[in-house]
């Protein structure tokens, strides 16, 4: 049985969204910013450590601590970066962390219960076949992270790389995302 104490949950949540017509944390989906969406999701699955990664919007964020990335126009790894050292610094008593973007507006807290009840060290969702958010990364692998993640390529080589165990959440959730605004 996987400790949801030792659990963290993170939103990536920092980009500009040059596409979308601006920041996406603050834009509201359905009557809900998507950042408070992703933290809801995140805690009804039952993360109690839950953070999120901000950068070209910053406001407060209920039920979330807030982690700041200035970097955050060099790109996704950038949030990845932020968050992982955070999280290695300021809460080394967490040992594994599931991560998931601000704009994953197919995401559903069984998707993310069906992850955390996962053992393993490293969790790469599907979406039939199709590789998806969120992911579960163990904190034994976050300094090689820190160090190897750059421009928007986030974890997806590392876990393919280190075989990641695959879960396919496609009767929990989709892989659809919010790029562009609805109009």
């Amino acid at each position: 049985m996987v400790d949801l104490a030792n659990t963290a949950g993170l939103v990536l949540a920092a980009g500009s969204g040059q596409r979308f017509g601006g920041p996406k944390a603050p834009f509201v989906f359905e009557g809900e910013r998507l950042i408070d969406r992703g933290v809801r999701i995140l805690r009804e699955a039952g993360l109690i450590n839950v953070f999120v990664v901000l950068g070209a919007w910053v406001g407060e964020v209920p039920q979330a601590t807030v982690i700041k990335n200035p970097d955050f126009a060099s790109g996704m790894s950038s949030s990845l970066r932020a968050g992982l050292v955070f999280l290695s610094t300021q809460q080394p008593q967490l040992e594994r962390v599931v991560i998931t973007l601000v704009d994953h507006i197919g995401l559903s807290a069984a998707a993310i219960t069906e992850i955390t009840g996962r053992q393993g060290d490293l969790i790469q969702s599907t979406y039939e076949g199709e590789i998806g958010h969120p992911v579960a990364i163990g904190s034994e692998h976050w300094a090689a992270l820190i160090n190897e993640v750059t421009g928007d390529m986030g974890a997806k080589n590392y876990l393919t790389r280190n075989n990641a165990t695959r879960v396919e959440l496609g009767k929990f959730a989709t892989n659809a995302d919010l790029d562009h605004r609805p109009t």
